[in-house]
């Protein structure tokens, strides 16, 4: 077989696992990378493909512990074609398929199928995570020793949350033993009820059902306090509250195996965007006062909470960034507020929202960079990979920051377009992704 040889030259590289981030090379053979040279002059033969990454930033490609795929069972949505170019477009080299499918991954032959045609039909790594319950009814424990075979690498019951506490005890108990984490949607229904946005002032304003906030911190309570009890691994998806964090700083300083993810959503956007005027609160309310799009759950909360989600991840209280990538058909989103499907397409936008973050020096670069590379790939023991590192696989990702881009409803690869940044201007594009050696995305602007 005739040797792939790659070289990205020249860019900034950005890699925190290693401390590296200034300007070199990275040398990529077949699947794997086989050197990081900062401050390299090395010249190389012409089996070398160069790629000048010249005022880019190169970095490990991302991993997303949060996707939703739709496949099988609403492919109308997405498939785990487009989901992976949606992906690969993002920057995204790993990602997950939550178990909401249908039917629900919660048997081996199911998980099995999906893995399979993951690789013949994506074009990144797609990792399955299978449900905790049977059909996610939180009734009847899944047989987790079996998924963990074929190759879950953690378990959920995603939107349904388990509410019985002695199966979630049980659940917590299995997965110590499988060393795989449990992620349960930190939503307790009984508090929510109809909420269908943050409970508040918008809200009433807008004469919308509020869900209480304190639904979120009373399951994180409890998840917290049976982690600890049975030693288990627990990871919080999508937390989004100050006071949930409280309760995370808690039980961290008391060593619980406790983690936490935050959506680029619940980072850069808050319930003023339900108003439809891009987080602005407009003087009255109008035909565009109710952005479907920004429906999403857990909702959009205060300014002051996105404020505290990013104190927190700058801190490393909160460990990384997952998208809840979550597709909708047009016919969900347009439609009543109250009859939308929740869930904001994130894949394609997630690095871009975030990068704003950096650019007004509310957190580092390397922090940004770190929660969406290694410290996934660390929490969930993913091997060889979020790293650029030799000897691990050549997924990178090359950015040009100081290109500027505007979110357009044509230019998605996902079949789906639901979110509420469209029509928005953004900063720094992924302009090149690789993957395993591959060049599966690049902007067609950027000569390779």
């Amino acid at each position: 077989m005739k040797s792939n040889k790659i070289v990205i030259k020249n860019g900034n590289i950005i890699d925190p696992s290693s401390g590296i981030n200034e300007v070199g090379d990275v040398v990529i053979e077949n699947s794997y990378i086989i050197d990081v040279l900062p401050l390299s002059n090395e010249t190389y033969s012409s089996d070398y493909k160069i790629i000048n990454a010249k005022s880019m930033l190169v970095t490990p490609g991302f991993i997303d512990l949060h996707t939703h795929l739709r496949d099988p069972g609403q492919e109308w949505k997405e498939t785990i074609n487009t989901g992976s170019r949606s992906a690969a477009k993002g920057g995204f080299t790993t990602i997950t398929s939550m178990p909401n499918t249908i039917p629900v991954l919660d048997n081996v032959n199911i998980v099995s199928d999906l893995i399979d045609r993951s690789k013949s039909e994506g074009i990144v790594r797609i990792l399955p995570i299978g449900s905790i319950t049977v059909g996610q009814k939180g009734k009847n424990i899944s047989p987790m020793n079996e998924l963990a075979e074929v190759g879950v690498i953690g378990f959920s019951d995603d939107g349904n949350p388990v509410s019985d506490p002695n199966i979630m005890k049980q659940a917590l108990m299995y997965s110590k033993d499988l060393s795989l984490p449990i992620i349960n949607h930190a939503e307790d229904k009984n508090i929510v009820g109809k909420g269908l946005m943050n409970e508040g002032v918008v809200s009433n304003r807008l004469g919308l059902f509020g869900a209480d906030p304190s639904g979120e911190t009373i399951m994180i309570a409890r998840d917290l306090i049976l982690a600890e009890r049975a030693g288990a691994k627990l990871h919080i998806p999508h937390i989004s509250l100050s006071a949930s964090l409280i309760l995370l700083e808690i039980y961290k300083n008391m060593d619980v195996n406790v983690t936490a993810e935050v959506t680029p959503h619940h980072l850069t956007l808050n319930e003023n965007w339900v108003y439809g005027k891009k987080g602005e609160v407009p003087d009255y309310i109008d035909e565009d006062s109710y952005d479907t799009n920004a429906k999403v759950n857990p909702p959009l909360r205060t300014l002051d909470d996105a404020k505290d989600m990013v104190d927190g991840l700058a801190e490393g209280l909160i460990d990384i960034i997952a998208t809840d990538h979550a597709p909708h058909s047009e016919l969900e989103k347009k439609c009543s507020f109250a009859e939308a499907a929740h869930g904001i397409n994130v894949l394609e936008t997630a690095f871009s929202s975030v990068f704003d973050l950096f650019l007004n020096k509310s957190i580092s670069i390397n922090r940004i960079i770190e929660s969406l590379t290694s410290k996934p790939a660390e929490i969930f023991n993913l091997h060889k990979i979020g790293k650029l590192q030799k000897g691990y696989f050549a997924d990178v990702v090359i950015i040009d920051p100081k290109a500027k881009w505007k979110v357009k409803e044509d230019q998605f690869v996902s079949k789906s377009s639901n979110t509420p940044l469209l029509d928005l201007d953004m900063n720094g594009k992924i302009i090149c992704t690789i993957s395993e050696g591959k060049i599966i995305y690049k902007d067609n602007k950027f000569y390779v």
